[in-house]
């Protein structure tokens, strides 16, 4: 065994005492040919005829990563043997701490036996037993053990939760904790009794077994139980596989499956579930989703999703859905340079909506996009030139009904800026757009169209500041004239049927948002804005606009806010308060200030919450598939009430129907070695449901079991404080 190589000695009254040598190199260090060196550090030390050192007073000892410290060793070179009194601590790595009374060690202290011990896993979990035999450095094997991550004191002796057992074995390479004989308590009662246990040590990141539980409760499935079990394959993979079975008025056995695998440029993940329960008895219902991401050769990148289900209710049945009605499956490859864009995607799609007939939705829709952009030495500017493809197809082969679409677009586009006299900004663009589209399975359109396009534009800013000590006002002025030539031809609008108005499109050269149609015509986008900046107080940014044509073609009829030659005025208001609080609102009206479209958002952050609502207010709309005013208030919240206790809190309510469609509260409670997680959701998955579905979830984490509570900050046991 290795012996001390070097000795250092402090002495209360200042006297220096030499440097003793004792021992040579262990058995393990002579095969290898080095030899660790030890450190000894006391107030006192004395070496007898027999060669016995006694070092004592605030003796540390320090051996390759031990580090020991106690009131007394004596080293008996004889027997190459430490006999240690206490209190001793023992620092067993950066997240291993072994405490005693007393102990007899070998000098490399990883050998021996302490006396009343306890082990303190990672600042966590602590182990308590009679005695201890450390085994080859690697295992810590207790006797008459208890073991936990509660504190304990005067007023509160018992702990929330313990393990007792005759005998527990620590693999801390392996950082496995063993139990023989396990008694599972709660406040000093045992509610559980394991022959044999094992469970992850807090300091392990990943490895076989469960994981913990989690009870759920459903108005349709009843209260149910799913338990998780981590399957490790190598470093790079694994596998979670968890069973849900509940029981009631109604039931389920469900299989829930979770795969991941990192690569050296890439990953990906896939979930999935199959269910036979009372909802659709004697039928396997089933769902997958998944997303991976990859780095290619030639700086290209490949991302791809993955979203499918049985049925249009199942995600919905088991919470699966992720606040989503339409399933999409996309595979996307694209590259982005400094001058260059590459983009090429195909995406799948599948309706959830009650109201909707896969059959005539477009289920796949193909993209491939190209553009370049160039600096002209000659004329200045920027010179952008494109190319795109679309196509989507349905599944039905229906006149009408089952229409597919293909469209070929090239794009030229030259854009410049300059600056005036007295600070007015200029900038003139020009281009334009030839299209080539293909119909097929309508025959209200011609099966083959192409269209040229032309467009000019004209732009003038003229942004007045005025400062005043902290403050600065800006106030800008807008005028932008565009032109584009009126086309003849028809084409189907299968992508642009959803129009927004805001200030990130008043600018735009069409309000389309996508090429299937093009705004066309000579008109003027005019504008006001006014922003107010204080670094020291509030700010505010206000939008004030409109769009004038010359003549309506009749592009919008059926979109209230763009419909005739004159556009909704289109109002914004920006707030960012002090105290972190910021209101927006943005509306759209018209000559009469009959709204269209109001919308109004409220956020507060402080240090321990998060709050924000708004409030939606949009007029029916046939043409975009609104048949009602639509009116709904939604508050999402977060807020940590104290070290202990947090909700979160995300409630929506369809002020036109008076009822909440969907309320999500949650509930974490933490104490020093337990967290309580609880939740509840209510919603109404369809418009014309009569009573909502109903859910609740329940979990219990315990700290210092695998790491469930690594970095975070425990609060004092309640009863314990002072």
């Amino acid at each position: 065994m290795g012996g001390w190589k070097d000795i250092r000695i402090r002495h209360l009254a200042g006297a220096a005492l030499a440097l003793a040598m004792l021992g040579g190199a262990g058995a393990a260090s002579a095969q290898d040919g080095q030899a660790l060196s030890s450190t000894l550090i006391a107030d006192r030390v004395s070496i007898d005829a027999n060669g016995v050192l006694v070092a004592s007073g605030n003796v540390e000892a320090m051996q390759g990563d031990y580090h020991l410290k106690a009131s007394r060793i004596t080293y008996d070179p004889n027997s190459e043997s430490l006999d240690i009194e206490g209190p001793i601590i023992l620092q067993d790595g950066p997240n291993s701490v072994v405490l005693a009374d007393s102990a007899q060690l070998s000098t490399d202290l990883r050998e021996g036996l302490l006396d009343s011990a306890r082990v303190v896993l990672d600042q966590q979990l602590q182990i308590s037993a009679v005695e201890l035999h450390r085994v080859s450095g690697r295992y810590n094997q207790l006797y008459n053990t208890v073991a936990s991550s509660c504190e304990v004191c005067a007023k509160r002796p018992i702990p929330v939760w313990q393990i007792r057992s005759k005998r527990v074995v620590h693999d801390q390479e392996e950082k496995q904790i063993y139990f023989d004989h396990a008694f599972f308590e709660v406040l000093g009662v045992p509610v559980f009794y394991a022959p044999q246990l094992r469970l992850p040590d807090p300091t392990l990141e990943r490895s076989r077994g469960f994981l913990t539980p989690s009870i759920r409760n459903t108005s349709d499935l009843g209260t149910g139980i799913k338990l998780p079990y981590f399957i490790p394959l190598g470093q790079s993979k694994d596998v979670t596989l968890t069973p849900y079975v509940s029981a009631g008025t109604g039931y389920t056995r469900t299989l829930e499956l979770r795969y991941r695998q990192a690569f050296r440029r890439g990953y990906f993940e896939m979930n999935g579930a199959v269910s036979n329960d009372s909802l659709l008895e004697d039928e396997l219902r089933a769902y997958v989703v998944g997303n991976g991401y990859f780095s290619l050769p030639r700086e290209y990148f490949l991302s791809f999703d993955i979203e499918t289900a049985s049925d249009e209710d199942y995600l919905n049945d088991y919470d699966y859905n992720y606040g989503k009605d339409r399933l999409d499956s996309a595979v996307t490859v694209q590259r982005i340079r400094k001058d260059k864009l590459f983009k090429g995607e195909v995406i799948f799609y599948e309706s959830l909506r009650s109201e909707d007939n896969n059959n005539y939705q477009p289920y796949r829709v193909t993209d491939i996009n190209f553009n370049r952009r160039i600096v002209p030495a000659y004329m200045g500017g920027i010179l952008s030139l494109g190319f795109d493809f679309h196509g989507h197809q349905r599944r039905s082969e229906e006149d009408v009904l089952g229409r597919d679409v293909g469209r070929l677009s090239g794009t030229a586009d030259w854009k410049r800026n300059w600056i005036g006299p007295a600070g007015l900004l200029f900038g003139a663009e020009m281009g334009t757009f030839l299209d080539h589209t293909a119909v097929s399975h309508d025959s209200n359109y011609e099966s083959s169209v192409t269209e040229f396009l032309p467009y000019g534009v004209a732009e003038m800013r003229w942004p007045l500041i005025r400062q005043g000590g902290a403050t600065t006002h800006v106030i800008e002025p807008v005028v932008q004239l565009v032109w584009s030539r009126e086309s003849d031809e028809d084409t189907p609008t299968d992508e642009s049927t959803q129009l927004e108005f805001d200030s990130g499109n008043l600018y735009s050269l069409s309000r389309f948002p996508a090429p299937d149609e093009r705004e066309e015509g000579l008109r003027a986008n005019l504008g006001l804005s006014w922003t107010r900046s204080d670094p020291t107080g509030w700010s505010m940014r206000w939008t004030f606009g409109r769009i004038l044509r010359s003549e309506d073609l009749g592009q919008f009829d059926g979109y209230a806010i763009f419909d005739g030659a004159e556009s909704d005025w289109l109002g914004e208001v920006l707030f960012d308060l002090p105290n972190r609080l910021s209101v927006a609102n943005r509306a759209t009206f018209d000559d009469n200030f009959d709204f269209t479209r109001n919308e109004l958002r409220l956020d507060w952050n402080r240090d321990n919450f998060d709050i924000g609502t708004s409030f939606i207010w949009l007029e029916d709309n046939i043409t975009e598939s609104r048949y009602y005013d639509t009116q709904e208030w939604t508050i999402e919240a977060d807020w940590d009430v104290n070290e202990r206790i947090s909700t979160t809190l995300d409630w929506r309510y369809d002020m036109t129907l008076d009822r909440a469609a969907s309320t999500e509260i949650g509930l974490e409670y933490r104490t020093e070695c337990v967290d309580y997680d609880f939740a509840f959701e209510r919603s109404y998955s369809d418009y014309d449901q009569t009573s909502p579905d109903t859910s609740f979830s329940f979990q219990v984490n315990l700290a210092g079991i695998g790491n469930t509570g690594k970095g975070r900050t425990r609060p004092v046991r309640l009863g314990c404080r002072g």
